[in-house]
């Protein structure tokens, strides 16, 4: 994997590059869309790269171990064989669904002991089982076991989760160095950034992981409840230390405000259930705002969803009919809302890039900010 810097903004930190990998080039900064157990929920893999413009995708460690299990994925010769994705694929370690099932796990040194949300069965994750599973499910970019500390979180566990989260994490390293993909294609390890809101332990904990010089780095432990100006701090704390020759990822995060303003503190790399479980309950987001299409305004409205985007989804379907849909519950509804979600928040980061490129990004933020944030 290689990562090129190409422009960096000169009224804030906001940079585009190009990650380049196996399976192809990512243009940063980049949204990332969540399928969680193999697929975006009720989105085509077609409709991913051509409608939406998606670059890269999410799988989850945790999920696909459960089902349809390695054994399965590493016959089928791993994930994009599996789903028909021919793009790149990140998969989260699992660290953070395990950090989610607080009353059926336990943390100890060796690893992370649980119980299956499905069936109740036991598992065990270790730093070195986990790159195995990852191993085997082949996706391009994968990422250490550590431990996501909840919000709030008092120092002194923040301390100790952080001693863990770096210990398992040269464990992670040496499995990796120690063995090899599967598929015939580069795989690369991204290490995580904990350390909760304390400022010292993001310090310490991007100083850590810098100096593993591994192919990027992520920054994990945000949006889990802290405010955002929290999260905006943390992120710009631990970007002024980690390498600008390195592509960064904030796991997690998040609302269209969020993704801007974390863009202007120097990430790169974005992922959220947001755009795609909002549109389930009828949220869109739009070049203006945001819109609850179940509001009964919307029920006569014939205008398109947001013409601004110039996209099928945005385009095609009216507000009304779409309100008809969710209304409904019709399948066809949760498909499209979920199509135009992915499709907007691709669109903005695709104007982020432009207007680094065209160095106006700065200005530009300011007022998209204030659109997206707002209800319409």
């Amino acid at each position: 994997m290689k990562f090129t810097l190409q422009t960096i903004d000169k009224g804030s930190k906001a940079r585009a590059g190009i990650l380049s990998t196996d399976h192809g080039d990512i243009l940063t900064p980049i949204f990332m869309p969540v399928g969680t157990a193999g697929s975006v929920k009720a989105v085509h893999q077609r409709e991913l790269k051509d409608d939406i413009g998606a670059q890269i995708i999410l799988g989850n460690t945790y999920h696909l171990y459960l089902r349809p299990g390695t054994d399965l994925l590493q016959k089928a010769g791993g994930l994009h064989q599996f789903n028909g994705w021919s793009g790149p694929i990140l998969t989260d370690s699992g660290g953070y669904q395990v950090y989610s099932l607080s009353e059926n796990r336990k943390i100890q040194e060796e690893g992370v002991t649980f119980k299956s949300h499905i069936d109740g069965s036991k598992h065990v994750f270790t730093p070195e089982n986990v790159m195995d599973i990852q191993r085997k499910i082949g996706a391009d970019i994968i990422m250490a076991l550590d431990e996501c500390t909840p919000y709030p979180c008092d120092y002194a566990y923040a301390k100790k989760s952080l001693g863990i989260t770096h210990r398992w994490l040269d464990r992670c390293v040496d499995r990796v160095r120690s063995t090899a993909p599967l598929y015939g294609y580069g795989q690369s390890l991204f290490p995580i950034v904990q350390g909760s809101v304390y400022a010292d332990l993001r310090k310490q904990s991007a100083e850590f992981v810098s100096a593993l010089e591994l192919d990027g780095n992520a920054i994990g432990g945000l949006s889990v409840g802290e405010p955002h100006e929290e999260m905006y701090a943390m992120t710009d704390v631990v970007c002024g230390i980690l390498p600008a020759s390195k592509p960064r990822y904030l796991m997690g995060v998040g609302t269209p405000e969020n993704i801007l303003e974390c863009i202007a503190l120097g990430v790169d790399m974005f992922d959220c259930v947001m755009p795609t479980r909002n549109a389930r309950n009828g949220m869109l987001f739009t070049s203006e705002g945001i819109i609850n299409i179940r509001n009964e305004k919307w029920k006569e409205d014939l205008s398109p969803i947001d013409p601004t985007m110039g996209t099928y989804a945005s385009t095609f379907y009216s507000r009304a009919y779409l309100r008809h849909l969710i209304i409904n519950k019709e399948i066809l509804g949760a498909q499209i809302a979920s199509i135009h979600n992915l499709t907007f928040y691709l669109w903005l980061v695709r104007q982020a890039r432009e207007q680094i490129q065209a160095g106006t990004f700065t200005p530009w933020k300011k007022a998209m900010v204030e659109k997206v944030s707002r209800r319409l």
